[in-house]
């Protein structure tokens, strides 16, 4: 649709017709001088003198352009715009990382498979329903932490779903260290994510052990979360009968979850009850678009104005050449006349 920015700019039509009104006509005191042939020369050029003065008058053509050239430079000023069709862009509301514990107590095979009823690992298990999970995350970043005797980062944050997906695939029992640094894991994502401007921070921390190699204490790691506004839920899958290294602490992880505002899951033995806590999750933190609508304007106020300049130009070429040539034929009319003497 066409509008104009500045509309108010139309009051200013009448400006012309109240300066003629209320602003006396300009007057000017020159020298004059007096000739016994004025009136022949008068005459002579097509003009008839005033006694008192001389008043310039306009012809037909300036009457009918200055008004003319007068609504163009209004329009220009009011700035004429065309407004596109609205244009969305979405864009994710929510930051989500997936920290996935890779210490040596995830090759323990005791998880049934969903699809083939058999008995495998608990990182493959883990890979399966995880896959599942970002595949329906489409509006959300992901990113991927991995943590052993230390948290790296394995994706950073990012759209790219299909990339997570292949480094998820590539994560592999050990790589990160036998051991599990639960507060390290936490404390590297408030890290990435120190510069996140997303209105919401989620982290999922999955580990079937107890933090054994952190250099910060879970419980203070959960504080600092808490601090950088990071929300943490926990899921635990390991052993609760187990000792040493290989239990997981369920109470921690509790501790954890609840020091953030997140939730705390446990899944034992079966692929689905781990794909359940994920689907849990999905519907605790939904995609989040945050949609920014906005109306592409094409400028045209320089069309009228185009217009105001070629008409006022037009029109003083024309009156310069009609001025020349009426000069040429004053000329040569002086010339004969002076010649027939």
């Amino acid at each position: 649709m066409w509008k104009f920015e500045l509309p108010w700019m139309v009051a200013l039509l009448p400006l012309p017709i109240l300066v003629a009104w209320l602003v006396p006509p300009y007057r000017a005191m020159a020298l004059a001088l007096r000739t016994p042939f004025f009136h022949e020369m008068a005459d002579a050029a097509g003009e008839r003198p005033s006694p008192g003065g001389v008043r310039l008058r306009r012809n037909w053509l300036q009457w009918l352009l200055l008004p003319l050239v007068w609504l163009l430079v209004v329009m220009a000023a009011a700035r004429p715009v065309h407004v596109e069709a609205p244009i969305t862009r979405e864009t994710p509301a929510r930051d989500l990382m997936l920290a996935i514990d890779l210490s040596q107590s995830m090759g323990t095979t005791d998880f049934v498979s969903a699809a083939t009823g058999e008995r495998t690992d608990r990182l493959t298990a883990v890979k399966h329903v995880v896959a599942d999970f970002i595949a329906k995350r489409r509006g959300d970043r992901i990113g991927l932490v991995v943590f052993g005797d230390a948290a790296y980062p394995q994706a950073p944050l990012t759209l790219d779903h299909d990339s997570v997906m292949i480094l998820l695939d590539q994560m592999q029992i050990g790589m990160a260290g036998p051991r599990t640094a639960i507060g390290d894991a936490i404390g590297l994502t408030v890290k990435l994510l120190a510069d996140s401007k997303a209105p919401e921070k989620v982290l999922i921390l999955l580990t079937d052990g107890n933090d054994t190699a952190s250099k910060i204490p879970p419980d203070q790691a959960a504080r600092i979360a808490k601090e950088h506004g990071l929300v943490i839920h926990t899921i635990g899958i390991g052993d609760v009968d187990a000792t040493g290294e290989d239990r997981v602490d369920l109470a921690a992880l509790q501790r954890i979850s609840k020091a953030t505002g997140g939730r705390s899951y446990q899944a034992f033995g079966r692929e689905q009850d781990l794909a359940d806590v994920y689907t849990q999750l999905d519907r605790l933190t939904p995609e989040r678009i945050k949609q920014e609508v906005y109306r592409p304007q094409t400028e045209y106020f320089w069309i009228p104005l185009g217009l105001a300049l070629l008409i006022v130009t037009t029109y003083h070429l024309c009156a310069l050449l009609i001025a020349i040539i009426r000069g040429a034929a004053r000329r040569r009319i002086v010339a004969g006349a002076a010649h027939g003497n």
